[in-house]
């Protein structure tokens, strides 16, 4: 029996996503009617984790007309939601494709501030489920109104009650989760190399900083995603670069989300780390060969996971 995920979502979105032909300022331009689908870190990797046949809770804060637009959208997709209901609206992000030259314009719009009481409530929400999630995944940025310090004793606490913390953040919120030191970390060549305040990194010296967070008990594993060029996954014994396959991109959102989905699949059935790095990248891969904010397809993820296992 697969172990019991949690997804953990702060600041969620609904992505409002359209394509047009021939972007020009100062022009009228006539797009296609919108598509309105989940977003955020955590809501993506419990979308991810459905099309996998995974169950998960996706908590996330939920506020006004956006909001239960947004628990109305995960519901659609059979996500399991948990609400943490705030008075501000939940926001909105606009993506918009030029089909003219394949580009896509990403706008990601700010978060309102969590008030203190209503951070304490998701607090204790947290604390007092039961059963507790034998994994959980932090995935995201933060809202105004919650702070690293926030995030460092919410994963004391997930920690203490015996969860595996899988962390894929960035800026200050990282910062938090590798002070209290987690399970599993996903950062990206940019955000490792702000961890190590160098602006560029290469493969050979990523891999160094991955294993350097290891040693210093920031992570048991470090997956260093790169890209086109596929990922590192390093623990205290293993180090192991999966290459991405090749396949035709038409969008980028929600790809790293995809590929902890895939990742915590593995996890959550008892895989080795190799099976858990090649499915983090199937399923990153696949998930930019869909539109919009789609993340990947089951079918495109198995084929792509076969390919890597045979390569």
């Amino acid at each position: 029996m697969a172990k019991s995920i949690l997804t953990i979502t702060l600041n969620p979105t609904v992505d409002k996503s359209t394509v047009v032909e021939n972007i020009k300022p100062e022009k009228k331009l006539r797009c296609e009617a919108p598509k309105y689908e989940p977003g955020g870190g955590g809501i993506n990797v419990s979308r991810g984790l459905v099309r996998l046949g995974l169950e998960s809770k996706a908590l996330f804060t939920s506020g006004g007309r956006t909001g239960k637009m947004l628990e109305e959208l995960l519901v659609k997709e059979k996500v399991n939601p948990l609400p943490a209901e705030v008075a501000a609206e939940t926001r909105e992000n606009f993506i918009v494709v030029d089909t003219s030259h394949n580009e896509q314009y990403r706008f990601g719009m700010p978060g309102d501030a969590v008030t203190p009481e209503e951070a304490e409530n998701i607090f204790n929400t947290i604390s007092g489920l039961n059963p507790f999630p034998e994994i959980t995944v932090l995935s995201g940025s933060l809202p105004p109104g919650i702070d690293g310090s926030y995030i460092k004793k919410l994963v004391k606490l997930l920690k203490e009650k015996g969860s595996l913390v899988v962390a894929d953040t960035s800026g200050e919120a990282l910062a938090a989760v590798l002070g209290e030191g987690v399970y599993l970390l996903k950062p990206n060549l940019g955000e490792l190399g702000e961890l190590t305040g160098k602006k560029e990194l290469d493969n050979e010296a990523a891999d160094e900083t991955a294993k350097q967070l290891v040693d210093q008990g920031k992570a048991e594993i470090v997956v260093v995603s790169l890209g086109p060029q596929g990922a590192y996954m390093v623990s205290k014994d293993e180090c192991i670069h999966v290459p991405a396959p090749s396949v035709k991109k038409l969008s980028t959102v929600g790809a790293g989300d995809s590929m902890v989905a895939g990742m915590v699949s593995v996890l959550a059935n008892g895989g080795s780390l190799t099976e858990m790095a090649r499915m983090g990248v199937a399923c990153g891969s696949a998930a930019t060969m869909a539109t919009g904010t789609g993340l990947f397809t089951k079918e495109n993820a198995e084929r792509l996971y076969k390919w890597l296992s045979r390569a």
